[in-house]
C-alpha cells in the first residue's frame, strides 16, 4: 500500500480560498453595520441648495405633496425678501382649473400677498418640459436669476435640467424643501421613499442622454451649416 502525499499546490489553494472567504465574511459583516451610515450619506449627498441670495423671482415647481411642503418653503422665502415675485407652476386638471390655482392657494394660506403671485399653468409631463415652459416665462418677463423651490430629493436633478434649459446668462439657483414623505434620515424605511429616489437616479441618466444628445445634434448641425452649405438641411 503506497503513502498518499499530500499535494502542496492543494494545501495552499485551500488556504487562499479560506482567506478571501474570510476577508468576505468581514467585509460583508462592516457593511451590514455600516449600512445606516451609508445609505444616509447617499441621500444626503442627492440633495442639494445653492446659495441663495436675492433673485427676480421664486418659481415653485408643481406636483407638491399632501404637505404643500414646496408651497411652504417657497413662501418662506417670499417672506425673507429673497425676491418680489413667486411663481405658482402646476398642470392644467380641467380647463380652468389646476395644480397652479391650488398652489396659489397654498401660498396665500402661507401669507404670499395675491397680488404678488404668478401662476403659471401648463401642460408638461415632466420636469424637462416644466423646465421648457418656465424658460419661456422667465425670458417674456426678463428675468436674470430665479429661485427654483423643489422637493429635497428632487433638487440635483431639477438644477441640471434648469441650468441647460434657461436662457444663458440667467443664474438659476435651487432651494430644497423638506419632503414629509422622504426623511434623508431613514429613507430605506419606507417603500414611497425608495420609489422616489430610485426614479430620480433614473431621471438623471435620462435627463443627462436627452440633453448632451440634443447639445451634440445642434453642433452638428452647425458644424454642417459651416461647410458652406454642402449639405442644405439637418432636421433635428
Amino acid at each position: 500500500m503506497r503513502d498518499v502525499q499530500a499535494n502542496p499546490w492543494e494545501s495552499g489553494r485551500i488556504f487562499i480560498n479560506l482567506i478571501i472567504l474570510l476577508f468576505f465574511l468581514v467585509f460583508s459583516a462592516v457593511l451590514y453595520l455600516a449600512r445606516r451610515p451609508i445609505l444616509r450619506f447617499t441621500a444626503e449627498s442627492w440633495i442639494i441648495e445653492d446659495p441663495l441670495d436675492k433673485a427676480d423671482a421664486v418659481i415653485v415647481l408643481g406636483d407638491d405633496n399632501f404637505y404643500a411642503d414646496r408651497a411652504t418653503r417657497g413662501a418662506e422665502l417670499f417672506r425673507e425678501g429673497k425676491a418680489p415675485a413667486i411663481v405658482a407652476s402646476g398642470r392644467r386638471l380641467r380647463p380652468s382649473a389646476g395644480i397652479a390655482e391650488l398652489m396659489e392657494h397654498d401660498l396665500v394660506e402661507r401669507g404670499v400677498p395675491k397680488d404678488k403671485i404668478v401662476r403659471f399653468a401648463h401642460d408638461a409631463d415632466s420636469t424637462l418640459e416644466e423646465a421648457q415652459a418656465l424658460a419661456r416665462l422667465a425670458k417674456e418677463r426678463k428675468w436674470r436669476s430665479v429661485i427654483v423651490v423643489t422637493s429635497n430629493f428632487h433638487t440635483r436633478r431639477t438644477r441640471y435640467i434648469f441650468r441647460r434649459v434657461f436662457p444663458q446668462g440667467m443664474e438659476v439657483r435651487v432651494a430644497s424643501a423638506r419632503d414629509g414623505d422622504f426623511d434623508p434620515e431613514r429613507w430605506w424605511e419606507k417603500r414611497k421613499s425608495i420609489k422616489e429616489l430610485t426614479r430620480e437616479f433614473a431621471g438623471l441618466v435620462a435627463a443627462l442622454w436627452e440633453l448632451n444628445g440634443r447639445n451634440e445634434i445642434g453642433q452638428t448641425t452647425q458644424s454642417v451649416v459651416g461647410l458652406g452649405g454642402l449639405i442644405p438641411q439637418l432636421v433635428v
